[in-house]
């Protein structure tokens, strides 16, 4: 069929194809640190791809005419859901500042997570106890160094920053992931469960802000922290629980746990990606 014509024949779908593809090219060009320049407190790129991401779901809520008219809509509102889910993970990462005001935004949740950590030990077995406080000792220390690192960031984010940045994500991620491997050789089924859901909390909070921090990284950067990054996440992923955290991330950016899920899903796959 002659192009045009299809486009003629086809106006919806083809917009909405566009859209699609606006969508697609804006988050590629966001994930390689690509701006266009600045608008608002944003980016060009990131504008373009939200702007398209919105009038793709209003064309997919269009109820058009036509016997075919609901099949179709239905269809564009797949497309519609797929363009959103693409988009999300990149939209945080736009600029330097606006990650930076993310990763802090999580910094009260993860005192809050390592408070418990340091409550749950009192519900263990009196033989499983000192294990679980053992693994997590540091992390104390390891969060409020990270807390005031982001802290940091945010009033000066300069390349001198977030290399200190990227250094201390990835040291508590490595904390982190190292109590993990020795929660998980608790043999009490019962203690196992609290240890492991205690620390899981943490775990989600540092591993969505080491995603933030790889966003603005350099590639160099990266590679610098996945040497860093001796235990990797392939190693302690059998002991994660994803549809918690998946929640843990819904909850706090106040979105769809689908939308969360696809966002760790991205930030995974970076991560396995860059070695990490």
């Amino acid at each position: 069929m002659n192009p045009i014509q299809n486009i003629w024949n086809h106006p919806k779908t083809s917009a909405a194809g566009l859209l699609i593809a606006i969508v697609t090219i804006t988050a590629v060009l966001s994930q390689q640190g690509v701006t266009l320049g600045s608008a608002g407190s944003g980016t060009v790129v990131s504008l373009a791809g939200a702007l398209a991401t919105a009038l793709l779901g209003l064309l997919s809520r269009d109820p058009g005419e036509g016997s075919n008219s609901t099949g179709s809509t239905a269809k564009l509102g797949a497309w519609a859901l797929i363009a959103l889910l693409v988009q999300l993970p990149f939209l945080n990462g736009c600029t330097g500042s606006t990650v930076a005001q993310d990763i802090v935004n999580w910094t009260p949740a993860l005192q809050s997570a390592v408070a418990t950590i340091d409550s749950t030990a009192s519900i263990l077995t009196p033989a499983d106890a000192p294990v679980f406080a053992a693994a997590t000792s540091s992390f104390d220390n390891a969060s409020n160094l990270l807390v005031a690192q982001c802290k940091a960031y945010l009033a000066n984010p300069t390349a001198a920053v977030l290399a200190q940045l990227q250094a201390q994500v990835v040291a508590f991620q490595q904390q982190v992931n190292a109590s993990l491997l020795q929660t998980a050789r608790i043999t009490n089924t019962a203690s196992q469960q609290h240890a492991l859901a205690a620390i899981q909390a943490v775990a989600t909070i540092v591993s969505s802000m080491l995603s933030l921090v790889q966003s603005v990284s350099s590639k160099a950067a990266v590679a610098q922290m996945a040497v860093q990054s001796t235990i990797k996440l392939a190693q302690v992923e059998p002991y994660l629980d994803k549809a918690e955290a998946a929640r843990m991330v819904a909850a706090h950016y106040a979105e769809p746990v689908s939308a969360a899920q696809a966002q760790i899903a991205q930030a995974e796959r970076s991560q396995a990606q860059a070695g990490l």
